[in-house]
């Protein structure tokens, strides 16, 4: 039997998966590498801004559920995703969509005029994503940066073309009113991604954004608006006559559009998001449906069965849909861990997987099967971020973090509060119990800096010792050291400082209190 150290020790995969988020979140600005999908222009469902959301998104759940001691590991990663889903590079996209001229809205593109502003009309599919990741960063991190007058401005300028700036200042609470009350607007059917384009995927974000708004404020509009969606949904159906997600309204006309294909994204995509406010009926629909997509390969292998792009206005559609991504996120979500492990068993086999400076992930390939028909396709929207986020989340993850509020005794615990670039953090977690801080750290081998880790929130807290591997090295009294046979450990200033720079293989400590 595993024990209770094991369960909460990351895998080097796991761990794997957190270091290439925080690879790709250090790229130069618009540097871009290895996110580029096959779609062109940023509008399809491989495009950054989906890809920096569910890396914030498998962060924040590693973090509540798996390393919640460890706020130093994750905020400055959420900081750097925040800087680069505000890049023109991720919203530009939309002043060429915001004119319609697609099937579900070409009768409208001569009423339908350019809009720079990416969050102001439409666009859930990219305004929801910043609210709920800016409140998630205030949640997580008890930190309001982003609630400054400005702190989300979404700018352009070019010195070729385009004459003035383009500037839209918001903040997470200007954005939060503007997406709120066009939910409202629409009787809470939802918020158009496309102009005219009312999809149940991308409403589900902005409720996680009401959420997060509610936990920082006190409030309860998430409760108003799941009611809403609920009852307004009730007249069309949330599912297809086959059992499956409606994918689509149209807001002109009210038609509903069912998983054409069908789909394997949009059950599982629509699936691991509202399993967080709408679980009974999630789980309910969740066999049956994840039944039509699971196709079995040898030794305990699953793939999924996708369908062929379609062929639209003479054109073959090119989107990267991630499929097989999703299917595992959805798993995860569902507890169902037979079929996530044979999700990542296929994953394992057929699609590449790699480690880079550190971190682990499944590199873009565009070659659909192999010569035996086994799935092989990996769009960076999967390989970055899916298939990370369904191995770092826990069963009924993303209903947790959603249900199930930080207390305010939490935030108080110690933990490492400062983690360098350079450390890998396998376990973080106070026991209150027992009053003591396990953690676990080694160095990260590709890394040439940032060793150091600080342990705070000690004030008050007495007496302590710290032990490495069972060893007693140190002893002190709050935010001091007393004496310590450890020459890595100094006080620094938020507490005491661990220089980790010869911890190549995994350190485990354990840094026990005793009240006075």
């Amino acid at each position: 039997m595993n024990s209770p150290e094991a369960l909460d020790t990351l895998t080097d995969r796991q761990a794997g998966h957190l270091r290439h988020f925080a690879n790709l979140s250090r790229q130069p600005q618009n540097d871009w590498s290895m996110m580029q999908g096959r779609g062109t222009g940023q509008d399809d469902f491989g495009g950054y801004r989906f890809q920096l959301s569910y890396m914030a998104y498998a962060m924040a759940l590693a973090h509540r559920h798996r390393l919640p001691a460890a706020p130093g590991l994750f905020k400055p990663v959420f900081e750097r995703f925040m800087e680069k889903i505000l890049l023109p590079e991720v919203w530009m996209y939309w002043a060429r969509v915001s004119q319609g001229g697609s099937v579900f809205n070409m009768h409208l593109s001569e009423t339908l005029k350019e809009e720079w502003n990416p969050v102001g009309r439409d666009n859930i599919m990219y305004s929801a994503y910043v609210q709920s990741v800016a409140l998630l960063y205030n949640y997580l991190f008890d930190d309001d940066r982003y609630a400054a007058p400005g702190a989300l401005t979404f700018k352009y300028w070019s010195f070729f073309w385009g004459g003035k700036e383009r500037r839209f200042e918001y903040d997470q609470n200007s954005l939060h009113e503007t997406v709120y009350w066009q939910m409202v607007e629409s009787g809470y059917l939802g918020v158009a991604c496309e102009p005219n384009c009312v999809f149940q995927i991308c409403n589900q974000p902005a409720i996680l954004g009401f959420r997060m708004y509610d936990l920082v404020n006190g409030t309860s509009v998430a409760a108003e608006v799941t009611d809403g969606y609920q009852k307004a949904w009730a007249q069309f159906g949330q599912l297809d006559a086959n059992g499956h997600y409606n994918m689509m309204m149209a807001q002109d006309t009210r038609a509903v559009r069912a998983n054409a294909g069908p789909s394997p994204w949009v059950d599982a995509w629509c699936g691991t998001l509202m399993n967080m406010w709408n679980r009974d009926f999630v789980h309910a629909h969740y066999p049956t449906q994840m039944r039509d997509w699971l196709v079995e390969g040898q030794d305990g292998a699953l793939s999924v069965r996708s369908v062929e792009r379609p062929l639209i206005m003479g054109q073959k559609v090119v989107n990267d849909d991630s499929d097989f991504g999703w299917a595992a996120t959805w798993a995860s979500e569902m507890g169902d861990q037979g079929t996530l492990t044979g999700l990542l068993r296929h994953a394992e086999r057929y699609m590449g997987p790699a480690w880079r400076d550190g971190g682990f992930y499944f590199p873009r390939n565009d070659s659909q099967y192999d010569a035996e028909g086994n799935l092989t396709l990996v769009e960076p929207m999967c390989g970055n971020a899916l298939l990370g986020y369904a191995s770092l989340n826990v069963p009924n993850g993303l209903w947790k973090l959603y249900n199930e509020p930080i207390g305010a005794d939490e935030r108080c615990q110690p933990a490492l509060v400062q983690v360098g670039d350079g450390v890998d953090v396998l376990r973080a977690r106070f026991d209150a119990p027992t009053q003591r801080l396990h953690f676990t750290l080694r160095r990260c081998a590709s890394s040439r800096n940032g060793f150091e880790v600080q342990i705070g929130r000690l004030a008050e807290r007495g007496q302590w010792s710290l032990s490495l591997e069972g060893q007693k090295v140190a002893e002190g009294f709050s935010a001091t050291i007393a004496h310590t046979s450890l020459p890595s450990l100094q006080l620094g200033e938020h507490g005491l400082r661990l220089d980790c720079r010869d911890f190549s293989d995994s350190a485990r400590f354990v840094l026990a209190f005793r009240a006075t």
